[in-house]
């Protein structure tokens, strides 16, 4: 569920009439998803490097950055 909301929520970057909406969901998925991430570091880690699940937690800050240029 969360993909589809992201590539809806990428599409409507596209749109001068739906960037600024697009871009604050964007930023609502990315804070929600935080937690989950951070918990996946914390405890599994599904196979993934675990210095890969930590640049992710910094990343979405950046990600929330780049996301707020377009409000």
């Amino acid at each position: 569920m969360a993909g589809v909301a992201e590539v809806v929520l990428g599409l409507g970057l596209i749109f001068e009439s739906t960037r600024s909406v697009a871009a604050y969901g964007i930023i609502l998925l990315l804070i929600a998803v935080f937690p989950a991430n951070l918990y996946m570091y914390q405890k599994k880690n599904k196979g993934l490097p675990r210095w890969l699940l930590l640049l992710r937690l910094p990343m979405q800050l950046v990600l929330i950055g780049w996301a707020y240029l377009y409000t």
